[in-house]
């Protein structure tokens, strides 16, 4: 049971030993360690803060950026909508410009016809004309003596015409 229980000087020098180092460190190497464990506090403290106003930063860009999307969104439908106008205008004056360039091909038409037409009369005229001259021409170098004669030969001249 010796080995249990320490003797009494065992215990003095254990003391003075204790105290001895108790008292260096205390003298060298407490103030280092309290100071180097609060600047260590004080960093861990600094960091959290730091963090805390980074996630308050995060948040305001998150919700500037929202409100960015949100704007640029609103562009958006704007352009569209102005793109969609700017369409249908455009789409309205090529069929207004085709209503008008139709319109300009049917009256030219229409007065080509109406001439062709005329030209086509007069010349139906003409003929008309140039075949009465002539059938006057006939009646008129031959001479009869007889009317009925006269009414027969242009009756004959009339059958053997043909119109064009």
């Amino acid at each position: 049971m010796d080995l249990l229980t320490p003797s009494f000087g065992l215990i003095i020098w254990t003391l003075l030993v204790f105290a001895i180092v108790f008292f260096l460190l205390k003298k060298y190497a407490w103030k280092p360690i309290l100071d180097s464990l609060g600047e260590r506090e004080k960093k861990i403290s600094d960091a959290l803060l730091s963090s805390e106003k980074m996630k308050k930063e995060m948040e305001s860009l998150k919700s500037e950026n929202e409100a960015l999307l949100n704007k640029a969104r609103e562009e958006r439908s704007q352009m569209m909508r102005e793109a969609k106008e700017t369409r249908d205008k455009i789409i309205s004056e090529a069929k207004e410009q085709a209503k008008l360039e139709t319109n300009k091909i049917l009256a030219d038409a229409q007065a080509s016809i109406h001439q062709q037409k005329m030209a086509s009369i007069i010349d139906l005229k003409n003929q008309v004309g140039n075949l009465v001259i002539e059938v006057c021409e006939r009646v008129i170098r031959r001479e009869l003596s007889n009317k009925e004669e006269q009414e027969q030969y242009i009756k004959e001249l009339t059958d053997n015409i043909k119109l064009n």
